[in-house]
């Protein structure tokens, strides 16, 4: 696990399209993890791939209700 570098705007990073995921790997479930991490670290409701610098169409997403929290992936 790692925390990662959270881009801003206007970083050009955030202007481009990101990928959708083919399949759910062992990289992808590590990405979520350190994504997690580093949202919680920021005390964060939720954080997109691209604000990481990962240009995959994956976003995490807790809003601290006690269901815990919420994965999206973006497959073709």
């Amino acid at each position: 696990m790692s925390i990662m570098n959270i881009y801003e705007y206007p970083h050009p990073i955030l202007r481009k399209k990101a990928a959708e995921v083919p399949m759910v790997d062992a990289k992808i479930k590590q990405l979520l993890t350190d994504m997690l991490e580093t949202m919680y670290k920021y005390n964060g409701v939720g954080l997109a791939a691209p604000q990481v610098g990962i240009l995959k169409r994956v976003v995490v997403i807790d809003l601290y209700d006690n269901n815990g929290p919420l994965v999206l992936i973006n497959q073709n």
